[in-house]
């Protein structure tokens, strides 16, 4: 693997972090949301990452491995999509006077659960941190790299 591919790698982490911390934000902001453009109340978004396609080295250093079985093989992470959360039940409260409130006087609240969230959005972050760490190695050794040069 060359040091480019290394820094593609590491921004696509950061890519995909930094989008994960973006859907995160909204499920947050839209915690108390009732009703959406559609009628319905607002429900939490979930990011799927998938690993990128390798897309294919001829390398000789490449083909000398060809017959080892490789546990990873892709050119980083992507996001593969952002769907609802249909597992998780929405919350029902009892408010007549709001003026979402069904004919029993029950408010369907979005399935956002904010300790949930923090706790994602923790996570997101440390993966974050993570890869600007490996980029920051990957920087460095191609730096050092130059400089041993004549």
């Amino acid at each position: 693997m060359g040091i480019f591919n290394a820094f593609n790698i590491n921004a696509s982490g950061l890519t995909a972090q930094r989008y994960r911390m973006d859907v995160i934000s909204e499920n947050v902001a839209n915690v108390n949301t009732t009703r959406t453009a559609d009628g319905t109340p607002y429900r939490r978004k979930i990011v799927t990452f998938e690993q990128m396609p390798n897309r294919g080295s001829n390398s000789s250093f490449r083909r000398i491995f060809d017959g080892y079985k490789n546990t990873f093989n892709g050119q980083g992470v992507r996001v593969r999509k952002v769907s609802g959360d249909h597992e998780t039940q929405m919350t029902m409260a009892y408010d007549p006077s709001h003026p979402d409130a069904d004919e029993n006087g029950y408010v369907t609240y979005p399935n956002v659960n904010i300790v949930m969230e923090m706790t994602n959005l923790i996570d997101a972050s440390r993966a974050y941190e993570a890869n600007a760490t490996a980029f920051n190695a990957s920087k460095t050794m191609a730096l050092k790299g130059l400089e041993m040069a004549p």
